[in-house]
């Protein structure tokens, strides 16, 4: 039996009977019958985490005294009376209850300190004393925290799950005494403890230096959210609602009241915000200075017309996208725009050409700089001439998806802008070489940069064009994606554009070295970016000429998908590329040797490599890209099948501030 229980002879084996002296005692931890032998060590007792009163054969935890006991009404009290700071953050993590009932203590809340000064606030009030400055002043702690908050310097962003109102209160809180929270961004929200407007609120009683606020798909905040925003942040210029359906007119409506120094608005696809908003913020925000709108179906012809009778003066960027709007809007844009500097107008489609005619013969957009125009089916040959004689100043203009604009229109257009530096045409399919080179010709002396994209009219045949005058003010040109634009077509540009500095020739599938030759050669100020992307037929000729002539100034040079490009175009930029600092020969046939030359030359001091798709680059590469290394902060070797996993890991251990793509 000793053995059995590891007795030791220190303990007592009593016989049959109870073990407790007491029997109501026995009762509540044992049932055993009377004649039950119990080994038992008297000096063990039975561990006890809180103390025990026995009553009425019932045992009840004694429970301590605990402040949560309290009831919220006297938490707060508690809680107000903290001084603003670390002390405030430090209690907010002890439970959510005490964090959300301290991000809604506002500011007028918190028990004022005058009646009993701390010492640390005596010291600072007398200091200031001697310095010449009055107690009146607000000088000491809670004067330090009301500057510092209104810095607003930190920005937040909760993206996604992250989203919940826990988490904006405790941004509320811990903001304050770093600071203030100058800016927040919520991108969508927890789908089960989302933001709310209790959220919202948290945000409004502690951060009034809030100053940007943009909400993005949050469907559980509503009116009541962003009018706490509204009287707990007065200081707020930027406000950005999108996919927001709870919010209606009522909140942007005390937005615009208690806000007057809002100056950015952007709402998409709120589907409760209409006319009385836009009204609202035209009345009284006297500092807007930009307002894009988009999507929404309650938004007509009467707000965009009170906005701009009321704001037109002080409103420069206005962008109104997918809105059951007409042409009336376009005549009151054209009237009272007056200060509108940038305007962007997208998928309108019950604007005809009568709005375009009209809005461009207002002659109310005087100081309007740039102009983007996308599908837009109202958009003719006679509305695009108007709004070039009714923009005086344009010097940006971007058509996309204008199906109904032809090659009479753009020259029209081109004759009449007289200040247009910047052209770009995209999906215009009845644009052909006549209205391209039409606009070269009528802009001589200020086009400086043109941009074709996906335009499917071009076809790279001989026509009959009369003798043009050089456009030696184009510095930039881009083509991308314009089947039909070939050697014929870069002949003539060849002969008009001699102070080309970028060019950008993507996925020209026709063009070969006769017809690029005599544009690479004509360029007199030195080329310095050179984008060949997708140009197949090109070969090591062309790029020898690119590097002979503009080596000293080249900088960036894509040969993405050039198939033909061998290691003769890597030696001769390893010999006359002294600037170089982007290099792109993806997909090409370059080998280990032609990489070996890069390396071996002492003047390149390359930061972006991309050898991706380089069926001919092996391991034996290895030793030139460290040596490269040096100044290489990016570096792409995707789907070079050639290169081991090995190789990779190396490179990226030795190569640790380069950002490697493998």
């Amino acid at each position: 039996m000793s053995k059995l229980f590891d007795f030791a002879g220190h303990a007592n084996l009593f016989p049959g009977g109870s073990i407790y002296p007491n029997l109501k005692e026995s009762r509540l931890f044992l049932s055993l019958g009377n004649h039950v032998d119990i080994f038992f060590t008297p000096r063990k007792r039975s561990c006890i985490s809180a103390p025990f009163v026995f009553s009425d054969e019932i045992f009840v935890e004694k429970q301590s005294p605990s402040i949560d006991v309290l009831p919220d009404e006297c938490l707060f009290e508690v809680l107000r009376r903290l001084p603003q700071g670390k002390e405030k953050s430090i209690c907010a993590s002890v439970s959510k209850r005490w964090l959300m009932l301290l991000s809604n203590i506002r500011r007028d809340e918190i028990c004022s300190k005058e009646a009993a000064p701390s010492l640390e606030m005596e010291k600072k009030l007398t200091l200031c004393d001697k310095k010449g400055g009055s107690i009146g002043t607000k000088v000491g702690v809670e004067g330090e925290d009301q500057e510092l908050e209104a810095d607003g310097c930190l920005s937040r962003c909760l993206e996604g799950k992250k989203g919940t109102d826990v988490r904006l209160a405790a941004i509320a809180v811990g903001t304050g005494h770093c600071g203030g929270l100058g800016k927040l961004f919520v991108r969508g929200s927890n789908s089960t403890c989302g933001v709310t407007n209790l959220g919202l609120k948290a945000i409004a009683s502690s951060c009034r230096s809030l100053k940007v606020l943009s909400l993005w798909n949050v469907s559980s905040v509503g009116d009541e959210g962003l009018v706490e925003i509204a009287n707990g942040c007065c200081l707020l210029e930027k406000l950005d609602l999108s996919h927001c359906p709870n919010i209606s007119n009522k909140a942007l409506l005390a937005i615009a009241k208690n806000c007057p120094n809002l100056m950015s608005v952007t709402i998409d696809s709120c589907s409760n915000i209409g006319n009385e908003s836009l009204q609202a913020v035209g009345t009284y925000c006297r500092s807007l200075r930009s307002i894009s709108i988009k999507n929404c179906p309650l938004v007509s012809d009467q707000g965009i017309a009170s906005l701009l009778s009321l704001a037109g003066n002080i409103l420069t960027k206005l962008k109104l996208q997918a809105l059951n709007i007409s042409d009336m809007s376009l005549a009151v844009i054209g009237h009272y725009g007056k200060g509108v500097t940038d305007l962007f107008l997208c998928d309108l489609q019950y604007v005809s050409e009568k709005g375009f005619w009209v809005m461009g013969n207002g002659q109310g957009l005087p100081k309007l700089r740039s102009f983007t125009l996308t599908s837009c089916h109202g958009v003719t040959d006679l509305g695009l001439e108007a709004m070039g004689k009714g923009c005086p100043n344009l010097k940006r203009f971007c058509l996309h998806k204008c199906a109904l604009l032809s090659d009479i229109g753009l020259v029209s257009f081109a004759k009449v802008a007289q200040s247009l530096e910047s052209l770009q045409l995209e999906e215009c399919h009845r644009v052909t070489q006549s209205g391209f080179f039409g606009v070269l010709v009528n802009c001589t002396g200020r086009l400086k940069a043109l941009a074709l994209a996906n335009c499917l009219g071009f076809k790279d045949s001989p026509f009959g064009f009369p003798l043009m005058a050089q456009c030696a003010s184009l510095q930039s040109l881009s083509i991308h994606n314009c089947l039909g634009f070939g050697d014929f077509s870069l002949a003539i540009l060849g002969k008009l554009c001699p102070q080309l500095q970028y060019v950008d020739l993507n996925g020209l599938h026709g063009i070969t070295d006769e017809g690029l030759l005599p544009l690479i050669e004509i360029c007199e100020a030195g080329l310095s970016k050179v984008n060949l992307s997708g140009c197949v037929n090109l070969s090591d000729k062309v790029i020898s000429v690119i590097t002979k002539s503009h080596g000293s100034t080249l900088e960036l040079l894509n040969l993405d998908g050039c198939k033909h490009i061998t290691d003769e175009s890597l030696v001769a930029i390893a010999e006359h590329c002294s600037l170089l600092r982007e290099l792109d020969v993806s997909k090409s046939a370059v080998t280990d040797s032609g990489l070996a030359a890069l390396a071996c030359a002492v003047q390149l001091n390359l930061q972006i490599l991309s050898i991706s798709g380089c069926s001919f680059m092996s391991d034996k590469s290895l030793p030139c890209l460290l040596k490269m290394g040096r100044t290489l902060l990016g570096l792409n070797i995707q789907h070079t099948n050639a290169i081991s996993s090995s190789m990779v890991d190396l490179l990226v251990e030795c190569l640790w501030r380069c950002d490697i793509l493998s």
